[in-house]
């Protein structure tokens, strides 16, 4: 038959119980608060991961000429600024994005100035994840140390009164 656990072993074993209640509880809570944190800031994570559309002459065709400034060159170029990709499914047409900077290269060609673009919305967002981690971290932390030492207690007085 089983034996009945000692005070120890049951302690130990409610104390399991709590901090995988506590882990399960903190774990919604803190993904929640990320989702909630990441809709209430308006990033959109697309977004931050899309390199700039331009026009590939392999695979696009070109639908609209358009003069465009571009840096290196005497005065203004006509480029595509409006094509069709054909690798992309939908059929949509494609347009050079306002915020691309064009520059000529040595050979002659126009390629896109990719420069330096920093973007901190998605440090910040990994900074805000970090965030509740550790806080999420601490706060199991501290209820499972606040709770094992309530038990602890309690058996303290418990023994003491007998």
């Amino acid at each position: 038959m089983d034996q009945p656990l000692s005070d120890d072993q049951r302690r130990a074993r409610n104390i399991r119980r709590f901090t995988a209640g506590v882990s399960l509880a903190l774990m919604v809570l803190c993904n929640a608060i990320v989702l909630v944190g990441l809709w209430a800031s308006g990033i959109n994570l697309d977004e931050l991961a899309t390199t700039p559309d331009v026009f590939n002459s392999k695979q696009d065709i070109c639908l609209r000429l358009s003069w465009q400034s571009v840096a290196g060159a005497a005065g203004p170029v006509r480029l595509c600024s409006e094509w069709i990709n054909l690798s992309d499914p939908s059929g949509k047409t494609h347009q050079i994005q306002r915020e691309i900077t064009l520059r000529q290269g040595p050979d002659g060609q126009y390629y896109v100035d990719q420069g330096i673009h920093a973007d901190y919305r998605l440090l910040i967002l990994v900074l805000f994840v970090v965030a509740v981690i550790a806080s999420g971290l601490a706060a199991k932390w501290y209820l499972v140390s606040r709770y094992r030492l309530r038990l602890e207690s309690a058996a303290h007085g418990a023994s003491l009164v007998h």
